[in-house]
């Protein structure tokens, strides 16, 4: 099971750190106010960022996640995130 980190890096950036199987890969991940209301369901911003990658992790490896994005775009590589992301 990978280990995710996550650290607030200012105005809702987030550095993430996945490691797993002896490697590690490096994360630089945003969120708007907006997303984590309407997504984030009580969680706090780095707990629903946590989610976000145990969410990608499950369908793809580390190396395939971006180096560098918004969490608003994971819905367009997986059309069904927001609604598994809230539960």
């Amino acid at each position: 099971m990978a280990q995710i980190t996550v650290r607030p890096s200012g105005d809702g950036r987030f550095a993430v750190r996945v490691e797993e199987l002896g490697s590690s890969t490096e994360h630089e991940v945003s969120v708007s106010a907006n997303d984590l209301e309407r997504l984030g369901s009580g969680r706090t911003p780095d707990a629903f960022v946590r989610d976000c990658f145990a969410f990608l992790l499950a369908r793809e490896p580390k190396e395939s996640i971006l180096r560098s994005f918004d969490v608003s775009t994971i819905g367009r590589y997986f059309p069904g995130f927001e609604r598994e992301i809230v539960r």
